[in-house]
């Protein structure tokens, strides 16, 4: 019970937890590694950034004119309900922001101060000094040629102290580059070469500058360096409730920055005025044009009126024309109105006599004079009314609705024959009306038409009157525009140097530590997981929660024998045999006491653990058998110097009752307590040879005289003979080779043990090479114990197998 309770407090499997500390002691292993790239990324870091130039941020504040304030309260009702989502809204400030970070303004900039033109001092052991305004020879391309050019063209200045300059221009023409060389004794210069002409300046404060000095002065397309500088200008709104916009823009050199900023100002002004100042030029123009146009108009009419009177005569109009005018008028007002009535008389014809009203009512209250036609419609309306009401309670077979239906009948035809009637009076009317307006007519031909003519002469020269002040005024008004252009952009605050953004050191700094720990630590990550064979302890926890039972070192050299434990000596190989002896007693219960040794492939050392072992149990005192069940390749007799015709286990399981068992179980050399049963003969048919009962009477027979029983078995993951063994055993411990083993053909043991193929299994690792610093994580013997305390002297290798290791 004691050791069933011992077994179970070291055996018993919980839930895996990983075992952080081995895994940082394993990358720990890999120091040196870890820190030589961590400082070469460090020294990186500091070479690059000694090469790369800092970039300023240089920064200016604007303030965009909106126009006219009494909009503001209309603008700021749209921005809410931009804000509750009802609308979109562009206003005039966003037009204004994309404008003045527009790529053909910024061009215009870069051409006027020729950015496209840039100088910098070479530097061998860091990044070359940008020298902007600070050269003794400026060099200028007209941008024109400079936007024809094949590639980035660099001239080379080699400023002497006598003056003369040394020019080297390097282009390339698909792919291919050239350079030209030429000395100037005296500037100003010009230079011709293949790609255009550049004209050499020498500054008037040469002399103050220290000489020689070398340039380098690169030239590129204005369009390509528009490109450029509108990629490092920024633009935003400083406020939601605010029309000044920020301008941001980052260079290597400040005064550069600062003279962009300034000039695209100044320009995004200049060209706002210009278009406010194109439209009031065009305005002027035009209202110039209309004034001689209208003048020459206006005079002609004056004269015409003037002649007019002259060849009439006229001073003023008769009465007579006049009364003749307001009665002509009254009458034709009658008209009017008798002809209304008509067509209302019409509408009402058309409308009774449409089938689709039979049931409606009439439109009474449409302007009719006639009382008799209201009154018998109203009739009409009233009985429709009824019907309708009545309608609602009874069916249209009820008798006072077809007493009412007659009467509405009738009431109809009442109503036609009083629109007929109406409108033959209103015929009359009509006729009588002409008849009384002609007289009236006839007395107007005969007033003088000299007045008609006079009126519309007159209405004429009132218009273009009206209309020559109104041009007039329109032109002083846009001659105090022309005067009063204002800037579209006020400068709240000057372009000023904000820091620099580019290279962060601390950035760069904090990127080469962080990834020269972590790539590193991710190399051996990546190798840890490319890795496909068993390398330790660690790996085959990884794999399987089969208990470990021991790790074997691996032996680096074997002198005669493959028996590596001794007895009475306290070495290494006796130490680590007796820890996985140990684990094994735990293991076994009571009266058990035979133990398979197996393996996935051959090459693992099966024989050389189950011998091993079997000799470190008969050291016990115990009499123990080792039985050499891998009766297709037998390797007991090699290990133990018996001849290779010895009988073994199959002649007796093939003829069991002419073989004595015991007899065929020899002593071994190696101690007294240790008995060997070799395999024997390879038989023909192995398989059917261990499924035999002969295979359970061996054994039932030889627990009755062994304390230990150690059976070495063929790979199970080969043959099937070890599955069929197994029956007799009581336990069987699954042997891999560290740096052999396949971790995928290891997994076997998993099917093994859950489909209960094999009896209380466990596993042991072979061959651990311990000279390898990946197995530094081991401390003594696995994890099993530490024996520091033991005086070893040099290092063994201990473990063993055959086949070669791959």
């Amino acid at each position: 019970m004691k050791e069933e309770q011992l077994y179970e407090e070291f055996f018993k499997k919980e839930e895996k937890k990983v075992d952080y500390k081995a895994i940082i002691f394993e990358y720990l292993l890999y120091w040196p590694f870890i820190v030589a790239f961590l400082l070469l990324s460090v020294i990186f870091a500091y070479v690059y950034l000694r090469y790369q130039a800092p970039v300023y941020s240089v920064t200016s504040s604007v303030m965009i004119k909106q126009g006219d304030k009494t909009k503001s309260t209309a603008a700021t009702a749209l921005a809410s309900m931009q804000d509750l989502g009802t609308m979109s809204m562009a206003n005039n400030f966003d037009n204004e922001v994309e404008i003045i970070q527009s790529y053909s303004l910024i061009k215009k900039v870069v051409e006027s101060k020729d950015f496209y033109i840039s100088y910098v001092d070479e530097n061998k052991f860091r990044y070359d000094t940008p020298a902007y305004k600070n050269v003794p020879v400026s060099v200028w391309m007209a941008p024109g040629e400079a936007e024809r050019l094949p590639s980035v063209l660099n001239v080379g200045l080699d400023c002497n102290k006598d003056g003369s300059v040394d020019v080297s221009v390097v282009y390339s023409v698909k792919g291919e580059e050239y350079t030209i060389d030429k000395t100037f004794k005296t500037l100003p210069a010009v230079y011709v070469t293949p790609v255009g002409t550049l004209t050499l300046t020498p500054d008037s404060n040469r002399m103050k500058m220290p000489l020689p000095r070398k340039l380098i002065a690169k030239v590129v397309p204005p369009s390509v360096a528009a490109d450029m500088f509108k990629s490092r200008l920024s633009a935003e709104p400083t406020s939601e409730f605010t029309s000044i916009v920020q301008l941001s823009f980052n260079d290597v050199d400040i005064r550069r920055g600062q003279d962009f900023l300034t000039t695209l100002v100044t320009m995004y002004n200049t060209d706002a005025n210009e278009d406010k100042n194109q439209v009031a030029s065009r305005t002027a123009k035009f209202i110039d044009e209309r004034i001689r146009i209208i003048n020459e108009e206006l005079g002609t009419t004056e004269n015409e009126l003037a002649s007019y009177k002259q060849r009439a005569g006229l001073t003023d109009l008769s009465t007579d024309a006049q009364m003749a005018l307001q009665e002509t008028s009254q009458y034709d007002k009658l008209r009017a109105e008798n002809e209304s009535q008509m067509r209302l008389v019409n509408f009402l014809r058309e409308y009774v006599g449409n089938p689709d009203n039979k049931n409606e009512v009439i439109p009474s209250d449409i302007g009719i004079e006639d009382a008799n036609l209201v009154g018998v419609i109203a009739k009409y309306n009233e009985m429709q009314i009824e019907r309708k009401r009545l309608l609602r309670t009874s069916k249209a077979t009820n008798p006072v609705v077809v007493n009412i239906d007659a009467s509405i009948a009738a009431t109809h035809n009442a109503v036609v024959t009083a629109v007929d009637n109406v409108d033959k009076a209103l015929q009359i009317t009509r006729r009588n009306l002409n008849l009384e307006a002609g007289k009236y007519r006839s007395r107007i031909s005969n007033a003088p038409r000299q007045e008609q003519a006079l009126t519309d002469i007159t209405r004429r020269q009132e218009i273009k009157a009206n209309l020559y002040l109104t041009l007039l005024q329109k032109r002083e008004e846009n001659a105090i525009t022309l005067a009063a252009t204002a800037d579209n952009g006020r400068v709240v605050e000057e372009p000023r140097a904000a820091g620099i953004v580019a290279p962060n050191k601390r950035n760069v700094y904090i990127l080469a530590f962080v990834v020269g720990l972590l790539f590193p630590i991710g190399c051996v990550w990546l190798k840890r997981m490319l890795k496909f064979k068993i390398e330790g302890h660690a790996d085959v926890e990884r794999i399987t929660d089969v208990p470990v039972v021991g790790d074997i070192q691996q032996v680096k050299s074997i002198e005669g024998s493959s028996i590596v434990v001794s007895e009475n000596k306290n070495g290494i190989m006796e130490e680590v045999f007796r820890n996985v002896r140990t684990n094994l007693q735990y293991m076994l219960q009571e009266d058990e006491k035979v133990m398979l040794v197996t393996s996935t492939t051959p090459g693992e050392g099966k024989s050389f653990i189950a011998a091993n072992l079997a000799v470190s149990f008969a050291y016990m005192e115990r009499k123990t058998l080792i039985v050499g069940m891998d009766i297709r390749k037998p390797a007991l007799n090699k290990i133990f110097s018996l001849p290779k015709k010895t009988q073994g286990i199959t002649q007796y399981l093939a003829s069991p009752k002419e073989i004595d068992l015991l007899s065929i179980c020899l002593p071994s050399e190696v101690s007294p307590n240790l008995y060997v049963l070799p395999g024997g003969e390879v038989p023909p048919n192995p398989t059917e040879l261990v499924t035999r009962k002969s295979l359970d009477e061996a054994f039932r027979l030889l627990r009755e005289h062994f304390d230990y029983i150690i059976i070495d078995t063929a790979p199970i993951g080969i043959v099937t003979d070890t599955r069929l063994i197994s029956r007799v055993a009581d336990i069987c411990v699954y042997i891999c080779r560290a740096d052999y083993t396949h971790k995928s053909d290891f997994e076997l043991i998993n099917d093994l043990k859950q489909d209960n193929k094999l009896p209380n299994i466990c596993t042991l690792i072979n061959s651990i090479d311990m000279d390898k610093r990946k197995n530094g994580y081991y401390y003594g013997y696995g994890k099993y114990g530490r024996y520091g305390k033991y005086a070893y002297g040099k290092k063994y290798g201990y473990g063993y197998g055959y086949g070669k290791s791959k």
